[in-house]
């Protein structure tokens, strides 16, 4: 028997909250944006007519207001949107435990044994689920109804907003197979390039594609994609009260200059792996790859990561490792917007604690132990002090 999975997507979310918190805003091309005199200048999301001039997430506020020079533009209040999305998923919880977030504004819901269902029909559940929200939050969503989570959130994105989209099997051929394979969860620009160049251009030729040679192009990648275009996804809907494994842990920062140089940059990188080492430590976690994103005056992003050898929270390797590819992947004399450090493929501190390896440097090992160490006492200091009560130097140029 088929599972039911719905997935309930908030229409122009952002958008919609600041509209009811300035119901004049619904009457003018709007969009919620950064602060341009902060260097935060990107539309992160627009309303209606602001969409009709063109406006699109993720571009400049200048690039949208050459589209839309009446655009009106406010700063985003996050804390609204996440309070907001705790009380939809609230009433989500009244149909099924299984809630899933998939980020702020859109979540899975699985609601094969829902009561539910024993009175409506799965497209009816989704139509109540829309009215409410609709009715209560003064909140649009559009739900997809399907068979798997994949072709669910492909059934809310397929029609917008309010709407309920259907997916079943008999859709996956009619429907879906039709449709560019950029429409697939995790089909990027670059996935879809290398698709398009082995003459994938649609849903349906990937999935009548040998799977063999899409998963020796592609890798993984390829083979999920190519399993998503065939319906096949058991992903399970997780519970809302299960606790989420933490994945990855990051920290951004977009400068009020543009910063040219290690001397300029180096402090920056610095202050961002102190953010992620206090973070790995409270959640009792070290991370065994570092990545370090890079964002130019252009916003050309150039992202790149760093295996390690041994499991890390430290700051100092932190820092090491993000400078190391920074100098291996950005031109000194180019200057640098914003940059995020996230540490990531986490593993347990407890199961961290790793055997001496016979081959490791005595050296190098007692150099570790001692960085340990004083680190441990910066945490202690600050956990008993506050947190400015002591901070790390940039540490040394290399030249």
């Amino acid at each position: 028997m088929d599972r039911v999975i719905l997935h309930c997507d908030c229409n122009g979310f952002y958008a919609s909250v600041e509209e009811m918190q300035q119901p004049a805003l619904r009457q003018v091309p709007m969009a919620v944006a950064g602060d341009p005199d902060s260097r935060h200048g990107i539309i992160l999301a627009k309303n209606e007519l602001a969409r009709r001039c063109g406006v699109q997430t993720a571009e400049t506020i200048w690039q949208a207001r050459c589209k839309c020079p009446e655009l009106v533009c406010v700063p985003p209040h996050h804390e609204l949107y996440r309070d907001l999305s705790r009380r939809i998923n609230t009433l989500y919880l009244e149909y099924t435990d299984l809630v899933d977030p998939f980020g702020i504004d859109e979540s899975f819901l699985d609601v094969t044994g829902s009561p539910a269902l024993k009175r409506m029909t799965p497209p009816a559940l989704a139509d109540e689920l829309r009215r409410r929200v609709r009715e209560t939050y003064g909140v649009t969503i559009s739900v997809g109804v399907s068979f798997c989570r994949v072709l669910a959130k492909l059934g809310s994105d397929y029609r917008k907003p309010d709407a309920t989209t259907v997916i079943g099997r008999p859709e996956l051929e009619t429907l879906v197979w039709p449709l560019p394979v950029s429409a697939l969860l995790y089909a990027g620009r670059r996935t879809t390039e290398a698709l398009e160049a082995m003459g994938i251009r649609t849903i349906g030729q990937l999935a009548a594609a040998d799977r063999l040679e899409v998963g020796c192009r592609l890798g993984k990648a390829g083979d999920q994609l190519w399993r998503y275009a065939n319906g096949q996804d058991s992903e399970r809907v997780r519970s809302w009260y299960e606790p989420r494994p933490l994945k990855s842990v990051g920290n951004g920062m977009t400068f009020r200059r543009d910063l040219t140089g290690e001397a300029a940059l180096r402090p920056a990188v610095s202050a961002l792996a102190d953010q992620v080492a206090v973070r790995l430590r409270a959640h009792s976690v070290r991370c065994t790859t570092v990545q370090l994103q890079i964002k130019s005056p252009t916003f050309r992003t150039v992202q790149r990561q760093q295996k390690l050898a041994h499991a890390t929270w430290l700051h100092r390797e932190l820092t090491e490792t993000a400078m190391a590819l920074l100098r291996a992947h950005w031109s000194p004399a180019a200057p640098v917007r914003a940059l995020t450090i996230t540490a990531a493929d986490l593993v347990p501190a407890a199961e961290a604690a790793e055997q001496a390896d016979l081959f490791e440097d005595p050296a190098e090992r007692a150099r570790r132990e001692k960085l340990s160490r004083l680190e441990d006492a910066v945490a202690g200091i600050r956990g008993r002090y506050g947190r400015g009560a002591i901070s790390y130097g940039p540490g040394k140029q290399e030249k």
